[in-house]
């Protein structure tokens, strides 16, 4: 019998994509942060907790930036999930055009390292994090993490890199 290429694979039981819009106000920061945890044991995803907790805590920073910084130009905010075999990538989006940028560390200030975090908590667990500008004049901020740690994969054979998330 004669092999004509490779069978594409299915996609795995807790891969998809999920969006969900919320007002932009200080109750749909926490109700954000659940609406994902949820979603994660509903579909089953195989992450470890400290991943769970990076996820939900820029989930948070995302959305609060939202509620703080683009109310007046955008009442909605969107939050997107997406799942793949390796990586869970969040994004919020928002009708606001100013693109933020991760301040330094500033211990006097009471506020205003939420991007901050994120790119470290990004860092921390080797994915990626960025700010799109949306064909609306909006903008899309989001973060990829691997669902699991660098520190538990075997070794990469010399000249193999690590995958980058195809979200």
């Amino acid at each position: 019998m004669e092999s004509r290429g490779s069978v594409p694979a299915r996609p795995l039981s807790y891969e998809g994509v999920w969006r969900f819009t919320a007002p932009t106000v200080d109750v749909s920061v926490p109700q954000a942060r659940h609406a994902v945890r949820d979603l994660l044991k509903r579909q089953g995803v195989p992450v470890r907790d400290d991943v769970v907790q990076g996820v939900l805590l820029i989930v948070s920073e995302l959305v609060t930036n939202a509620v703080r910084h683009a109310a007046l130009l955008s009442p909605e905010v969107a939050v997107e999930v997406a799942i793949e075999a390796e990586w869970i990538r969040v994004a919020v989006e928002d009708n606001h055009p100013y693109r933020p940028k991760a301040l330094e560390t500033d211990y006097a200030q009471t506020g205003g390292r939420g991007l901050l975090l994120v790119r470290e908590i990004v860092r921390e667990a080797g994915g990626g994090f960025d700010v799109e500008q949306t064909a609306g004049g909006g903008k899309i901020i989001w973060a990829a993490l691997p669902l699991r740690s660098p520190l538990d994969d075997p070794p990469l054979r010399e000249g193999v890199t690590s995958p980058r998330p195809a979200l």
